[in-house]
């Protein structure tokens, strides 16, 4: 039996325009050079013997640059005389496994071929101190077992929750070496309490851990690293929060009021730990978010899941409408272990599924109470990560000729960017 009635299977869905976006765009000029000189510098200021074991730590986000800036770290550390290796710092994500962890990392392209050093997954964890308020703190057994570690990490807003540090060195301190057991435990905090547990507990973890410096990077609107920063142990606090400012100021946005629907191409952990960026939707696993200021938008519409993010769905929760393509997409293991771990079952739920993405669009679009569709706000985006180049319906023309950061795109490339998502 059709999911869709006749009158509304049939109908035409209008027509969108490829649209760009303007931000503004500072970059790094050269990003390899930029950290090999940045870990050089930190590493010649720490006197480190020759042969000292470094543990770097990488996460599971999508940075753009992540493998560029762990192979000029590894780099530096063995023109120092260090013996360097990389270990998975993402809390529960890849499943809260070993085996799953590295295999995220693979994902990204952070292999020992890749980066120039050997990668050691294991989700062992030691109890190294307890918060003023009585939490344990617990962290990575095999980057204990180094004389020094090097947390690797980007600089942003976080998802979920808002304060001086979000996503960042802190959050990989405190949640991401933690690894399965301890992710579970500073989540049982909740994200209402983050701001004041990720500096409070990274302060803990500070003072019992041979942190040696943190490599920070900030992108900018583009997805491009703008800031990498090698910031030494007793400044991470001060300079993260810095750092966090200027994140915020070159955050993209989508620049309309109000959306009917909102069509996102592809949702994964490599583009947001929220599967889709919050910052820029306004919706978390707990309602709106809070600071929110951007486009109100009614419905929004998940084709598919990306690749990397191995078929964890966390996010698809906070959507209205999917298909059954992301539906078979879908691996309940790696994602219920995310949202059980973030204390967010929410997020792991799925809306409604339709045979196609045209199916769903009409449906969202139907819910919106409608009439005429030719007059709604429809705008289709890649993910959330990537909202330069944009395709939004006739009714936002207005909008777009009228707003300075908006123009028109005539060419095809705006078209495959979008189709190849």
């Amino acid at each position: 039996m059709p999911l869709l009635p006749p009158t509304i299977a049939t109908r035409e869905l209008p027509p969108l325009r490829p649209v760009r976006q303007i931000f503004p765009r500072p970059r790094h000029p050269d990003v390899y050079a930029g950290a090999y000189a940045e870990a050089s510098a930190q590493l010649q200021a720490l006197g480190a013997r020759p042969g000292a074991r470094v543990a770097i730590g990488a996460g599971s986000r999508g940075i753009r640059d992540i493998v560029t800036v762990v192979k000029a770290t590894v780099a530096a550390c063995k023109d120092a005389g260090l013996s360097p290796f990389v270990t998975p710092a993402m809390g529960s994500h890849g499943g809260g496994t070993a085996e799953g962890q590295r295999q995220v990392l693979e994902h990204l392209g952070v292999t020992e071929e890749n980066v120039g050093a050997p990668i050691i997954s294991d989700t062992a964890v030691e109890q190294i101190g307890t918060t003023s308020w009585g939490m344990p703190v617990y962290f990575d057994k095999v980057a204990l077992s180094a004389d020094y570690i090097v947390p690797v990490n980007r600089v942003k807003p976080h998802t979920d929750f808002a304060g001086t540090h979000e996503s960042g060195l802190c959050k990989m301190l405190v949640i991401g070496f933690a690894n399965h057991i301890g992710c579970s435990r500073v989540h049982e905090e909740t994200f209402a309490r983050f701001h004041e547990v990720i500096p409070a507990t990274a302060a803990v973890v500070l003072e019992r851990v041979p942190v040696a410096f943190g490599m920070a990077i900030v992108e900018n609107a583009y997805d491009e690293t703008y800031i990498i920063e090698a910031v030494p142990r007793e400044r991470i606090l001060a300079r993260e929060a810095e750092l966090l400012r200027i994140a915020y100021a070159n955050m993209a946005r989508l620049y309309f009021d109000h959306i009917d629907v909102l069509i996102v191409n592809e949702i994964g952990k490599n583009i947001s730990g929220a599967g889709m960026d919050p910052n820029i939707i306004g919706r978390t696993a707990a309602g709106i978010l809070p600071g929110y200021s951007g486009p109100t938008i009614k419905r929004i519409v998940v084709a598919s899941l990306t690749y990397a993010t191995g078929g964890n769905a966390i996010g698809i929760g906070v959507a209205d409408f999917t298909t059954a393509h992301l539906a078979a997409q879908f691996k309940p293991e790696p994602t219920y272990t995310n949202a059980i771990a973030a204390g967010t079952p929410e997020s792991a739920k799925l809306p409604v599924v339709l045979p196609t993405l045209d199916d769903a669009v009409r449906a969202a679009l139907h819910s919106c109470g409608l009439g005429d569709w030719s007059q709604a706000a429809i705008v289709r985006i890649k993910n959330t990560l990537h909202i330069d180049k944009i395709w939004v319906s006739d009714a936002l023309a207005p909008v777009v000729e009228a707003n300075p950061h908006l123009e028109w795109l005539e060419d095809e490339s705006a078209d495959a960017d979008l189709e190849q998502a």
